[in-house]
């Protein structure tokens, strides 16, 4: 993870998304801004006018290269992805304001594969946010589809954003805890 803090000025215009509302703002070319952390490929910026999460698709913006490029486009003679695979790439899907992944967050209820007759192998998650008022959340929940849609074998993802149970840090995992110092 990069944790270094890092001012630069932005090549061009760049859409960016406003943590933790979700709304999305153009940031123009010139515009000096900090890149606060790298994850999962996506930037969590700061300006004069507050957070931003830039995707990694605008990732040339910054003057860095595109950290999403996916290096296996091809699934010919790969088994079909499993609920294991599916949690194992999600935790490459990282919330902007907190430097750990979705999966070692907690934030992932559920995953469940299913084959349907006229849709094919359609992944089901059931994700959560630390905060029901996160607007972050579509952005995040689009993430994880994309994450999973990556995989081989799934044709369709579906995720659904939950609050039963309510999240707490004791859904954390060791390694999510740790990463934050709560242990």
């Amino acid at each position: 993870m990069n944790n270094q803090q890092e001012e630069i000025e932005l090549l061009r215009d760049v859409n960016a998304t406003l943590i933790p509302h979700g709304e999305e703002f153009l940031l123009s070319k010139g515009e000096k801004i900090t890149i606060t952390h790298k994850l999962g490929g996506n930037f969590t910026v700061m300006t004069l006018n507050g957070m931003y999460r830039i995707a990694a698709k605008d990732s040339d913006a910054l003057g860095k290269a595109n950290a999403n490029i996916d290096s296996n486009t091809s699934h010919e003679n790969t088994e079909p992805a499993t609920e294991e695979n599916v949690r194992e790439n999600l935790k490459s899907v990282f919330d902007p304001e907190i430097p750990v992944n979705v999966v070692d967050l907690g934030l992932i209820y559920k995953v469940v594969i299913e084959k349907i007759a006229d849709r094919g192998r359609i992944a089901f998650i059931d994700l959560t946010l630390t905060a029901p008022g996160c607007g972050m959340g579509p952005v995040i929940a689009e993430d994880v589809k994309g994450k999973v849609l990556e995989l081989p074998g799934i044709d369709d993802a579906e995720v659904e954003i939950v609050w039963d149970p309510p999240w707490n840090q004791d859904m954390m995992s060791e390694e999510g805890k740790m990463e934050l110092g709560l242990i």
